[in-house]
């Protein structure tokens, strides 16, 4: 099937206007008109998954994370991403983007984060999108049994890819945990919902020291924080099931499993 027939699949699944003022998402490269037979679901759109499409004879990345973000006035080869647009063009690889559209999307990225995580049962969003409660940022829900803060978190590293940043917790590790909120990625600025919300532990990544530190010594939920790449990469395989049963024309479909996370090496140290 053409390119813009897959464009018009995803978007019907994560539509553009979802996504925030700031975002950058849909089609980065590629023809409209050509022939898509195979799809390579990404976290980033890095030079690594670059080369995975093009080994593997790819058509499209769908990518959760934007390669131009920021903007650009130029895409030549004299920086990396220009060179990284380049070569998916000579290679006949397309590029789209789903990105803030995915994470409030019902399913979404928050929604795969927390069925990986152990969270079964009717998940609700922590912050409701205007005009349909069903989606919007985050997921609370409910484990099939209690667990301790501890059991949780070994849960939750066993259902995540693994990683060089790990999974780590703050609160006391025989805390019961039974109601559980999840925010895939960068989840630093729902903590005061997650706190409001009335659950046991929040879950996400990119929690900075100072406060998480401060949302601890005023009580409320343990935090756990992984990867973010971790975080979001669940939400890969179920959007590849949800484009092809969207298309009528067969399409192959693969999730890449390379480890895209910044961080590659982790150390205790000596103490």
């Amino acid at each position: 099937m053409r390119l813009s027939q897959v464009i018009a699949a995803l978007e019907e699944l994560y539509p553009p206007s979802w996504a925030e003022s700031w975002d950058a998402v849909g089609l980065v490269c590629g023809d409209p008109a050509q022939e898509v037979r195979r799809v390579l679901f990404a976290v980033d759109p890095v030079g690594a998954v670059v080369d995975e499409a093009v080994a593997w004879d790819a058509d499209l990345i769908v990518a959760h994370h934007p390669l131009l973000l920021r903007g650009a006035t130029s895409v030549a080869a004299t920086t990396p991403k220009g060179r990284l647009v380049h070569r998916m063009i000579k290679a006949g690889v397309a590029l789209h983007t789903a990105h803030t559209n995915a994470d409030v999307a019902d399913p979404g990225v928050s929604d795969a984060l927390a069925r990986a995580v152990g969270l079964t049962g009717a998940l609700r969003p922590m912050v409701p999108a205007d005009g349909d409660p069903r989606r919007g940022l985050g997921r609370i829900g409910d484990l099939p049994e209690p667990l301790t803060l501890r059991e949780f978190t070994a849960r939750a590293a066993a259902g995540l890819p693994k990683t060089a940043w790990g999974v780590r917790a703050a609160g006391d590790p025989d805390r019961t945990v039974r109601t559980v909120a999840v925010c895939g990625g960068a989840g630093d600025s729902l903590l005061d919902t997650a706190r409001a919300a009335g659950v046991d532990v929040y879950l996400t990544a990119d929690l900075r020291h100072h406060p998480a530190s401060e949302f601890a010594e005023h009580g409320g939920p343990a935090l756990v924080d992984a990867a973010h790449w971790a975080t979001e990469w669940p939400w890969l395989a179920d959007a590849a099931r949800r484009l092809a049963a969207a298309t009528a024309a067969p399409l192959e479909t693969r999730v890449s499993t390379l480890v895209t996370d910044a961080w590659r090496l982790h150390h205790e140290g000596a103490h």
